[in-house]
């Protein structure tokens, strides 16, 4: 089973480091209910990488506002995890983050989101918004080079939440400052007349 938007996210249980520091174990099944924002990096002590955890962890109070548990996913094993959270930030490392660091040393999960980079075997850079029921929402897939935007993280979770209250579709670059649009002929055709210009 692979990742696919609409459909079940595929199950894992893996190690990780925990918030606190300490090794435990972490499943998809955790969290039952709850949002999800699964992220994977390709590698430890690698250059993106840092800046994306780092951007996480500052903006760790707006996905808790959200009601959404981030989990990051990379090869490395917990030791990495452990040295790499203990290395100073000044030094390349990333600090003690807010949220669990999965392991993937089997690959098991990075073929499982269809994200494996073959000349490496690191993940690509793979973000999923898995819903309370655990289905996809969002899958968005940066090659290693390029790091994702934290921001528009958050503006999904808000798009998915918009739209799950029933209240209207998200149009391109809507955020909760801005106008929904009804999903009908008559809504599309006054949503565009009020808004096409500042698309």
């Amino acid at each position: 089973m692979t990742a696919t938007v609409n459909h079940p996210a595929p199950v894992f249980t893996a190690p990780a480091v925990m918030p606190d520091g300490s090794t435990g174990e972490v499943s998809l099944e955790d969290y039952k209910g709850q949002t999800v924002v699964l992220f994977f990096y390709p590698k430890d002590f690698t250059f993106v990488c840092p800046s994306e955890l780092i951007a996480f962890d500052h903006r760790l109070g707006e996905f808790e506002k959200r009601g959404a548990q981030v989990l990051g996913v990379s090869i490395d094993d917990a030791e990495s995890h452990a040295k790499w959270r203990d290395t100073a930030i000044e030094e390349g490392g990333i600090g003690p983050v807010g949220y669990p660091l999965l392991c993937d040393e089997d690959r098991s999960m990075t073929n499982a989101y269809g994200l494996l980079h073959e000349d490496t075997t690191f993940a690509l850079r793979g973000t999923f918004l898995i819903d309370g029921e655990g289905v996809v929402q969002s899958a968005t897939v940066n090659n290693l080079p390029l790091g994702r935007d934290v921001d528009e993280t958050l503006r999904m979770l808000d798009s998915m939440a918009h739209a799950a209250s029933g209240a209207g579709v998200c149009p391109a670059g809507w955020n909760p400052s801005k106008p929904d649009m009804q999903p009908t002929e008559e809504g599309v055709a006054s949503y565009l007349a009020e808004n096409a210009a500042a698309l």
